[in-house]
């Protein structure tokens, strides 16, 4: 079993950064791809980004390419998501996520963690 703890969600003015980690336990880091999804008041749980078990593949959604990076360091058990420009549109609970091969958008992780809370003033 594979627990992810999320942190460094809060409150930001649209324009603003936030750089969300996630920390995973209970297995070897470097076995699982990581992602991050969002899920929006009243909407469905979707994909933001993701990262390969390596690190060396990412992926994203379109409408975070450009603002939003994902990195993962191996020696320290952690991803991050470093969101920069945030918009009002970008509000909501986001969700890491563990996979022992891939992580993409129509996929379903394997591991969940709980959500960290990002809200963005306009």
């Amino acid at each position: 079993q594979v627990q992810l703890v999320e942190s460094g969600g809060g409150l930001v003015q649209a324009g603003g950064s936030l750089r969300l980690s996630c920390t995973p336990s209970g297995r070897t880091f470097s076995n699982y791809a990581m992602g991050w999804f969002r899920q929006a008041p009243g909407k469905e749980r979707v994909f933001v980004a993701a990262i390969s078990r390596s690190g060396g593949s990412t992926t994203y959604t379109d409408s975070v390419k450009g603002r939003f990076t994902i990195s993962r360091d191996n020696a320290k058990n952690t991803v991050y998501l470093q969101m920069n420009s945030l918009k009002a549109d970008d509000t909501a609970v986001y969700y890491c996520a563990a996979d022992r091969f891939r992580i993409a958008a129509a996929t379903i992780p394997d591991y969940w963690g709980q959500g960290t809370q990002v809200t963005v003033s306009s």
